[in-house]
């Protein structure tokens, strides 16, 4: 079964266009919504991906129709090819049941590992620059160094139990007892 799927951004725009486009193209179901394309919460696209069968072809009038996002858009087109369906975009004409357009999705697909090799990269580079200039990532400690030592002083000497310190500091009590177990652990290592 060839599948459509129309898609406008705002209310003001109209599938009319894209149907006519789908329907000339042999298209027995068709999909429509009005939904921005860089969002994932698309209702009828999820239908769409929900019905597919072995098979079946996806066809849209244009790729950004199916997403704005490299990333959404094979994330999208993996998902037909896990169904085991084929895709088809008319205005590009990108065919994947043909030699030609597999291999230009693969190119895409290509791009697209580019793209997040370079971000990885970049994002390295960021944080090893980061670090050299003395800042350390993640989130900032709950309890400050003082009361840190103050924890470990009122449970290490029975004033107060790890829960106790945890309700009096307004932490959870895990992180009274990680606080505890390196307070131990570097205890064992010093000895």
């Amino acid at each position: 079964m060839r599948i459509g799927y129309a898609r406008v951004s705002t209310q003001e725009q109209d599938t009319q266009a894209q149907i006519g486009a789908l329907e000339g193209a042999g298209c027995e179901r068709i999909f429509h919504e009005t939904a921005s394309g860089g969002r994932w919460e698309r209702p009828e696209l999820q239908r769409l991906l929900g019905q597919l069968r072995r098979g079946d072809a996806v066809v849209v009038w244009k790729l950004d129709r199916l997403s704005r996002s490299l990333k959404d858009l094979l994330l999208t087109l993996e998902k037909i090819e896990l169904a085991g369906a084929e895709f088809q975009s008319l205005t590009e004409a990108i065919d994947t049941a043909t030699p030609a357009g597999r291999m230009m999705m693969q190119i895409v697909g290509s791009f697209a590992e580019f793209e997040r090799a370079m971000l990885r990269e970049r994002t390295r580079n960021g944080l090893d620059a980061a670090r050299q200039d003395g800042r350390v990532g993640g989130r900032r400690p709950k309890l400050t160094a003082h009361q840190q030592r103050e924890i470990i002083t009122l449970v290490t000497s029975g004033q107060k139990t790890g829960a106790d310190a945890a309700r009096l500091f307004r932490v959870h009590p895990s992180t009274v007892v990680r606080l505890l177990a390196r307070h131990r652990q570097n205890g064992a290592k010093s000895a």
